[in-house]
């Protein structure tokens, strides 16, 4: 479901990277809203508290940009380990977002 994502959207690098695209619809099947008339307000925040630490784990969020700076095949590191940090730093972030009761 979230392939056409890789590498910034059909792999044209230009977009946001496809591990934050992914987390967010990871959100989404967790604790998006199951109908039109469900307040979205508390998973948007989690998205956006997702990004925030996205952002601040990689200081940038577009594939392309991420690329020049250091990931993906002709990068320091593999896109494979920023895939795995960023999953990590979702986990994070959906273990300190957990609805009460959790």
């Amino acid at each position: 479901m979230s392939t056409g994502f890789a590498a910034g959207v059909g792999s044209t690098h230009r977009e946001m990277c496809g591990a934050l695209s992914a987390g967010i619809m990871i959100i989404g099947a967790l604790r998006g809203r199951t109908s039109p008339d469900v307040d979205d307000e508390a998973c948007q925040q989690l998205a956006a508290a997702y990004r925030a630490r996205f952002q601040e784990e990689f200081g940038l969020i577009n594939c392309g940009q991420l690329r020049e700076e250091k990931f993906g095949s002709s990068g320091e590191e593999p896109c494979s380990v920023l895939v795995q940090r960023a999953a990590g730093t979702l986990l994070d972030c959906l273990a300190d977002h957990a609805p009460s009761g959790e």
